[in-house]
């Protein structure tokens, strides 16, 4: 299969590999305008395909039985390893129902099936323990915890959580964040890890008491960077076209390694340059249901976002 084309980024003359472990799901979302039902997604689906717009991606997770093959084929059309996608064929793949409100600014989780992927654990290969740039997807932080024993020498470790896990296993949620390099969460999950509502306050306490480095989402406001060299803030690319909120967050982290994997550094200049880049395919993500949009979207179209944010961020 032919090398699907890659954003070029100054930096490394060939990218470094991008390991990302998560959920692959079917999900089923009603929206107030449409309704899509077993579509392509979980957080590793969201965050390769961003990914590989940048660098070359490598798959760590669980399908059952009925995982269907045109799906494979759209990861793969990407570039992406689909070596570590465990297939579990005692079983179907995790599912899960959801319902948007009118604003998209709040959802319910209508139905929840773990099926394979509560027995999921993550194994690496060898080649995989040795990979520079990691995503821990918003798994269960005992097993974030196993993907981190098992890594030899990363360069740059990004984690991502969900409510639950604040909830259930904030010991082991706050080890994963202190032996992280990078903690992507939106508002509400930053909330509940500090106790403050305020994003500035919050950010800040974050980088105190768990990951050096922090982004706090705030949806449609945009995102803010907590590194030791300063505060940046970026807003979210204006979309007209909003058809299904499902898996931005996940692309945006996606995209955001992939580039830091292209460029070869993650000081401050370049995570502002990640963060530009990841908001501008969080952008095309929600324009259309499950994956399309991100799957089809091409270098030029993201890379014309990227050119609109910096003329409406330049004063």
């Amino acid at each position: 299969m032919t090398q699907p084309r890659r954003i070029k980024v100054k930096g490394l003359a060939t990218p470094d590999n991008v390991l990302v472990i998560g959920s692959v799901a079917y999900d089923s979302i009603v929206t107030p305008h449409e309704t899509g039902e077993r579509i392509l997604g979980g957080s590793a689906s969201y965050a390769c395909l961003a990914a590989s717009y940048f660098a070359p991606p490598h798959i760590v997770g669980v399908v059952g039985h009925d995982f269907r093959d045109r799906d494979r084929k759209k990861l793969a059309k990407r570039g992406i390893d689909l070596s570590g996608l465990q297939l579990d064929e005692t079983g179907r793949t995790f599912a899960w129902r959801g319902r948007y409100h009118e604003n998209y600014n709040r959802r319910d989780t209508e139905d929840l099936q773990l099926n394979v992927f509560e027995r999921f654990q993550p194994r690496l290969t060898e080649l995989q323990q040795a990979m520079p740039y990691v995503m821990l997807g918003n798994i269960r932080p005992d097993l974030q915890l196993a993907v981190l024993n098992q890594l030899t020498a990363p360069k740059f470790v990004l984690v991502d959580t969900i409510d639950i896990w604040i909830e259930t296993q904030r010991e082991k949620l706050s080890e994963v964040m202190r032996r992280s390099d990078l903690l992507v969460v939106n508002d509400s999950e930053a909330a509940k890890l500090t106790g403050q509502t305020n994003v500035i306050v919050a950010g800040q306490h974050l980088r105190q008491h768990g990951c050096r480095t922090v982004i706090i989402k705030k949806g449609e406001h945009g995102a803010v960077l907590f590194h030791e060299e300063g505060l940046f803030t970026l807003p979210a690319f204006p979309v007209t076209e909003l058809r299904d909120p499902t898996g931005a967050g996940d692309s945006f982290a996606g995209a955001l390694l992939g580039y830091l994997a292209a460029a070869g550094k993650t000081d401050f200049a370049s995570l502002r340059q990640a963060m530009v880049y990841g908001t501008a395919v969080a952008s095309l993500t929600v324009e259309a249901f499950s994956t399309d949009r991100l799957a089809k979207s091409g270098c030029t179209e993201i890379k014309n976002r990227r050119k609109e944010l910096l003329k409406m961020t330049k004063a």
